[in-house]
């Protein structure tokens, strides 16, 4: 049985996103298909729960005004505990390459905070970002670009 969560999610996006990049399909519909796929029904059931809140935390990102924030952001001990140096890099790289934005930069770590996992490793920290990016207006080509990046990474989590 597949037992992690952003499995789950690389496993809907890998088979369900099409040209315009929105799983439309009906939960049930989905949730029926990943149980057949032989993901467990707590793991399918906390990753709608993760891409519920990437939606809900999306929100309230949008409400607070980060667009001028020119601050450094300092990563709490926990972040530190699930991100490694290079995962943590990567974030700074992507930020300072104007690929995510403070508020895309938050989603991504609230959205990292809320696997299960103990740590998040640099190949499922791009597939959290190109999933963040996914539901951002006005950044399909920088989503493309992380895409990219994914889709051609020797270690992307697809089979």
């Amino acid at each position: 049985m597949k037992e992690d969560i952003i499995e789950v999610l690389m496993y809907l996006f890998d088979n369900y996103s099409e040209d315009n990049y929105e799983i439309d399909t009906d939960e049930d519909v989905l949730r029926s298909e990943l149980l057949m796929a032989g993901f467990g029904d707590s793991q399918v059931s906390k990753a709608f729960e993760w891409l519920e809140g990437l939606v809900a935390n999306k929100e309230a990102a949008e409400k607070a005004d980060l667009s001028g924030n020119k601050s450094l952001r300092l990563f709490s001990q926990k972040e530190i505990d699930r991100l490694d140096t290079e995962c943590r890099g990567f974030l700074l790289h992507l930020e300072q390459a104007r690929i995510l934005g403070p508020q895309e930069r938050e989603l991504v770590l609230d959205r990292v905070m809320a696997l299960e996992s103990d740590e998040v490793d640099l190949s499922q920290l791009k597939w959290i970002v190109m999933m963040v990016l996914l539901n951002q207006p006005g950044k399909e080509l920088d989503f493309a670009w992380m895409e990219d990046i994914v889709m051609e990474s020797p270690q992307s989590g697809l089979h």
